[in-house]
């Protein structure tokens, strides 16, 4: 009997409830799993493909090589479909972190460079078009789901489009803290319509908007500081875009990945994010999109210390958005509007004068571009307000403005007071930084207590 072939799984369900399976992934045997998978005749290729494998190493366990990692175990179980409470899985990574332990620096390293790797390779396969569309992963079950219909139209995929631009909204507002779960709840609900009768033009709308509602959890995780979390929802939404047949929504979620990578200070990976995202932009003829890339390029540019590349694509960035048309584009491109082009300016020559011995121009560029990113942004965007004033306070102590900076810097605490992000409170320690500099002037040293308080809280 061959158990794959079913959207929601690629194994029947009834296989985990056999008794020798239950004992497996009771004790976490993964070999002895992998065993009973291929007398049901899972593949090797299969199960390689499901959880994110290489078949050498699927191999390897098949011939009685022990799986002990967490996240290896829990990628596993997610791929398959494995019920996590089977494998003594049903907790969060924080709680996870807490039951593994705290491993050595250089094997924490080891293994974040093994995750970006097969990230890398899976995003690259699913750009150029490879059949790599996955399993869904198993939800944990509740005691009463919201019952599905058994046929779906374009009605339904629109209540899941507009949901999911409502949460966007809130983690706008609010940050991804204030609204992940409900996502997270979204997107269960979201996945059990994958199970109903409907037609051909219904079911790729309907990957593009679950691929969507992926990239929003993985962008909310991501906010939160849930980093395996997000790469895993992001994963999923290119896969769901690409089957989808939506190659702006797979530049859209390249380009998220990449600023996960670019905000923990890994400008090469961010980069590879970027420009395989271009290669998806050029499917698309949407110079928004491709105005979006070459500006977070840019920012990269600028981490990585390469200020002349990282200047000619913002010029690139802005030659893009000149040329192209927002009213014609999808909502996750049209956010990037004449506010952001000028927000990303601001945070590409803010990261160009931070480095030793830079030009002082580049704060003087960076305060311009921000102010007039600050005057025209929308009221309800309270975690890019903040931002931009962390930005703007960092460069005015730069240039010897300390009035300006610390009143900017008041801003930015009382911006990040209203949002629930662990981004905001990594971009407000080089402020501390800054003021601990000058802490010889005493508003400098008032905010630079204030933010000690703050990040300590």
């Amino acid at each position: 009997m061959n158990t794959i072939g079913s959207q929601s799984s690629p194994v029947t369900p009834e296989v985990w409830e056999k008794q020798e399976m239950r004992d497996a992934l009771l004790r976490r045997d993964i070999s002895t799993v992998y065993r009973i998978l291929r007398r049901f005749g899972v593949s090797q290729r299969q199960i390689a493909a499901s959880t994110g494998q290489s078949q050498s190493e699927v191999s390897e366990i098949l011939k009685g090589r022990q799986v002990m990692a967490y996240d290896v175990l829990a990628r596993i179980a997610t791929g398959l479909g494995v019920p996590r409470g089977y494998m003594g899985l049903a907790y969060d990574e924080a709680t996870a972190a807490r039951v593994v332990g705290v491993i050595d620096d250089a094997q924490a390293e080891e293994e974040e460079s093994v995750k970006r790797r097969k990230f890398l390779a899976h995003a690259a396969a699913v750009t150029v078009g490879a059949a790599v569309f996955g399993s869904e992963p198993g939800w944990a079950a509740t005691a009463a789901r919201t019952p599905v219909p058994n046929r779906i139209g374009l009605t339904d995929v629109r209540q899941i489009e507009a949901a999911t631009g409502a949460l966007r909204s809130l983690d706008s507002r609010h940050g991804g803290g204030f609204c992940r779960d409900a996502v997270i709840a979204q997107l269960n609900w979201a996945q059990q319509l994958l199970g109903a009768q409907r037609t051909e033009e219904v079911e790729q709308r309907l990957f593009v908007a679950i691929g969507d509602l992926y990239g929003l959890a993985g962008w909310t995780s991501f906010d939160i500081g849930l980093i395996d979390s997000a790469r895993s929802h992001f994963g999923r939404a290119l896969e769901f875009a690409k089957r989808g047949g939506n190659d702006t929504l797979v530049a859209n979620i390249l380009y998220r990945t990449g600023r996960l990578y670019l905000h923990h200070k890994e400008p090469n990976e961010a980069l590879k994010m970027f420009q395989l995202g271009q290669v998806a932009a050029q499917n698309t003829g949407s110079a928004l999109t491709g105005a979006v890339l070459c500006a977070n390029e840019a920012w990269a540019y600028a981490e990585a210390g390469l200020a002349r590349q990282a200047i000619l694509q913002l010029g690139m960035s802005k030659d893009a958005f000149a040329r192209s048309n927002p009213d014609e584009v999808p909502p996750w491109v049209r956010f990037f509007d004449e506010t952001d082009l000028h927000s990303m300016i601001g945070a590409v020559y803010t990261t160009l004068a931070a480095a030793e011995g830079a030009d002082p121009n580049h704060s003087r560029i960076a305060v311009n571009a921000l102010e007039q990113a600050s005057a025209n942004l929308r009221e309800d965007m309270n975690r890019n307000r903040g931002f931009q004033q962390i930005m703007m306070a960092s460069n005015h102590l730069r240039t010897g403005d300390i009035d300006h900076g610390v009143r900017c810097g008041h801003l930015a605490i009382e911006a990040s007071e209203d949002v629930r992000s662990s981004r905001m409170r990594d971009r407000l320690r080089p402020l501390l930084a800054e003021t601990r500099k000058r802490s010889a002037n005493p508003a400098a040293k008032e905010l630079n207590e204030r933010l000690t308080l703050h990040l300590s809280a």
